[in-house]
């Protein structure tokens, strides 16, 4: 068996190794520290697990997570994150990932979520298990930022973080118009006028620090 690795911290990617690899002696391990190299591992040899960090350099974990699943819909996705389940861990199941998983509680939870995916199931946390209860009520009163797409809602985090529309088309290869026509609908959807109002709405919500 064959488990892929992808984060851009090397000691990271060494801790995530040995916790798997007590948990499923005889496997084997490949690295990769970001998301090209994510799918040129995948090109080349069999893999039964991807472990994947939502937050690298260049293309974010959820793009490559969707390119993964359009090119091996069948191979199982670990997501690990630093942000709190609330705020990507639907989306990321959504978005055809097996497990979604803090990094703070990876190491008791991610032996756990390895066995029970590579024995054909799915990996939700008690927390998460919540959280997609709580979504299937669809209360009127949703938060606003839960109305954007995927790609809305990581436009809006950096926006609201202070980032400028041309570093965030850098950051996304596209270009600066198509940034700020993301900035429209988000600004439409959640009938705000200006970054500052964003930035607000997303430190009430704990979106940024």
């Amino acid at each position: 068996m064959h488990v892929l690795i992808a984060d851009d911290h090397g000691v990271v990617r060494r801790g995530l190794r040995e916790i798997l690899a007590d948990a499923l002696p005889g496997t084997e391990f490949s690295e990769a520290a970001n998301g090209d190299e994510v799918l040129s591992q995948l090109g080349k040899s069999t893999i039964a697990l991807l472990v994947l960090d939502i937050n690298m350099p260049g293309r974010s974990g959820m793009d490559v997570l969707r390119d993964v699943k359009q090119a091996y819909p069948r191979l199982p996705v670990i997501i690990l994150s630093v942000h709190p389940e609330d705020q990507y861990g639907v989306r990321c199941l959504r978005a055809g990932a097996a497990a979604y998983i803090n990094k703070e509680s990876a190491p008791e939870e991610l032996a756990i979520a390895a066995k029970k995916i590579l024995s054909g199931g799915h990996y939700i946390s008690n927390s998460l298990a919540e959280k997609l209860v709580a979504n299937l009520d669809e209360p009127a009163d949703k938060p606003l930022h839960e109305l954007l797409s995927d790609r809305e809602h990581e436009v809006m985090r950096m926006i609201a973080a202070g980032v400028p529309l041309t570093e965030i088309g850098e950051r996304l290869h596209v270009s600066v118009k198509t940034i700020s026509t993301y900035r429209s609908r988000i600004m439409e959807k959640m009938h705000m006028k200006s970054n500052a109002e964003l930035t607000r709405y997303a430190m009430t919500q704990g979106l940024i620090e």
